[in-house]
């Protein structure tokens, strides 16, 4: 596999996950070499080198699918809920990150209840981000790329599409 894969990837999937090390996407998604485009950032939070690479797979090697991958426990999403409660604020690089996953917290929520659904609502805001990207959204009005939400959960290894 290693030698045929040294000609060229074709990989028919984009996954944008976590940086937690309990979910890499290719055992996730039982998956091997060649198999994902894997991109990876805390709470899949978007900045200019993730699009970058997001695009790199779509417009140039073609891959007609994106998934935007939450997991249950996300320290980054736990992170951003408890700086909006009040939280010093994080150091160095850390509060972008933050910044960035606030506007998915439901501020009618607490405790835990909050922050599982930031993470769910995190996803779809990052997924709405990438749909809405001008080269994305031309490949998914002309239906060869499809943007879609997913929820890894540690507790039970499974993966839900979250609408």
């Amino acid at each position: 596999m290693r030698r045929t894969l040294v000609r060229g990837q074709h990989p028919f999937a984009v996954v944008l996950g976590c940086v937690d090390s309990r979910v890499p996407p290719e055992l996730v998604f039982d998956q091997g070499l060649g198999d994902l485009l894997t991109v990876r950032s805390a709470g899949e939070v978007l900045d200019e080198a993730v699009l970058g690479s997001i695009a790199y797979g779509v417009l140039e090697l073609g891959i007609p699918l994106v998934v935007v991958l939450g997991h249950q426990s996300c320290g980054a999403v736990a992170a951003a809920v408890n700086a909006a409660e009040g939280g010093a604020p994080l150091p160095g690089h850390m509060q972008y990150l933050v910044d960035q996953i606030r506007p998915a917290i439901d501020r009618t929520l607490r405790g835990p209840a909050r922050i599982d659904a930031a993470i769910t609502a995190n996803v779809r805001l990052v997924r709405s981000r990438l749909a809405a990207e001008p080269e994305l959204a031309a490949k998914v009005a002309a239906g060869k790329l499809a943007v879609v939400g997913a929820r890894y959960e540690l507790t039970s290894q499974r993966v839900r599409r979250i609408p």
